[in-house]
């Protein structure tokens, strides 16, 4: 009896000693992951800087007149439009407003809004061009315009000079305004003036009046002046000759008076 006590009493005590403690399964449980560090997000790209051809025209040249027509037919969103395109960006000739002064005012005023429009879709390319490659532009001519293909202009490269020709005018390029991939700026002295608006040469604007001599010495006397002084001299002249005569009487009767005192 005493034996079985034992041998139970020793099954008891290995099986407590076999089976695991909390304690000791909390520390065979698996270890958590570790955290894994993600790179950086990269930065949002900068966006586009698009050049404001407006704000441009508007404080170069000066170009207010071609700046103005631009406003009026709402060419200048055209323009803009195909500026911020940059795979194909634009060339803008843009006159003076000395150009359009020298022509006759009604040349413009007369034209009719499609006319207008027209005429300045016809001073640019739609695509951007610096000046070094005029020179192999020059090769395709006739290069279309904006206008579409019946609007196109030749390009000459005389020794480092661009000329720009349409039928009534061959104007220099004179400066660049500005040329920036995709923006291409650049000034003319002269208005291009295509045949299929202008049927003839556009008449230039007359002349100015010439402006008052000045600087007119005031010792020059005025007609005024000469009438009287004129005036004055006749009659010195007359005073003097009437004294003349006077004299002469006075004398006579003298020479009488003596003659009669001696015959007394």
């Amino acid at each position: 009896m005493e034996f079985k006590a034992a041998v139970f009493a020793a099954a008891v005590v290995a099986v407590i000693l076999s089976s695991p403690s909390p304690a000791l399964a909390q520390k065979k449980s698996p270890p958590a992951p570790a955290a894994v560090s993600l790179p950086p997000s990269p930065a949002p790209a900068p966006a586009p800087h698009y050049v404001d051809l407006a704000e441009l025209l508007s404080v170069a040249g000066p170009f207010h007149t071609f700046l103005n027509y631009l406003e009026k037919t709402n060419v200048i969103e055209t323009f803009q439009s195909q500026a911020n395109k940059t795979d194909e960006g634009v060339t803008i000739f843009v006159p003076k407003d000395s150009a359009f002064a020298a022509i006759k005012k009604s040349t413009f005023s007369n034209l009719t809004g499609d006319q207008l429009k027209t005429l300045l879709l016809y001073h640019a390319f739609p695509r951007f061009y610096s000046l070094a490659e005029f020179k192999n532009l020059s090769a395709l001519n006739p290069v279309n315009t904006f206008a579409g293909s019946p609007y196109t202009l030749n390009l000459t490269d005389d020794m480092g000079s661009i000329y720009v020709q349409s039928m009534w005018s061959k104007p220099k390029i004179s400066s660049s305004v500005y040329a920036t991939d995709p923006v291409a700026v650049y000034a003319l002295n002269k208005v291009l003036l295509p045949m299929q608006i202008f049927s003839k040469d556009p008449p230039l604007a007359p002349a100015p009046a010439p402006a008052p001599e000045s600087g007119a010495s005031d010792l020059a006397p005025s007609p005024a002046a000469g009438k009287a002084g004129a005036g004055s001299a006749k009659a010195a002249s007359t005073s003097a000759a009437y004294g003349v005569g006077v004299s002469v009487v006075d004398g006579l009767v003298l020479a009488a008076a003596a003659s009669l005192m001696l015959l007394w």
